[in-house]
């Protein structure tokens, strides 16, 4: 090989080189962008996860919610019924304790 030859293969080997470092550079730019990527897709699983256990505790005050007037109507029906079966018993005990006070 001459050195006309040698110095060419040394010169396409530079451009070769160059090109190499400009394509890797492009590259460790693109796996930044890919590990950002990654970490902006690890939050939004964790921030949907928290979003579904709120959800969930969400379900469970609503179904409270929707579940109180009916326990309150059964309180208030049961306190009623008491109030009329007790004001029936007093008015029949005050009519048997009449009786029983008037025959004396």
């Amino acid at each position: 090989m001459e050195e006309n030859d040698i110095a060419l293969k040394l010169n396409d080997h530079e451009h070769e080189i160059g090109s190499l470092k400009h394509r890797v550079k492009d590259i460790e730019a693109k796996q930044s962008e890919i590990g950002s990527l990654a970490n902006s897709v690890n939050e939004l699983a964790i921030n949907m996860k928290y979003m579904l256990e709120e959800q969930k505790e969400q379900g469970n005050r609503l179904k409270k919610l929707e579940t109180e007037p009916a326990d309150n109507a059964k309180y208030y029906k049961r306190t009623i019924i008491s109030c009329i079966i007790s004001a029936v018993l007093g008015g029949l005990f005050s009519a048997l304790m009449a009786i029983i006070i008037g025959g004396i």
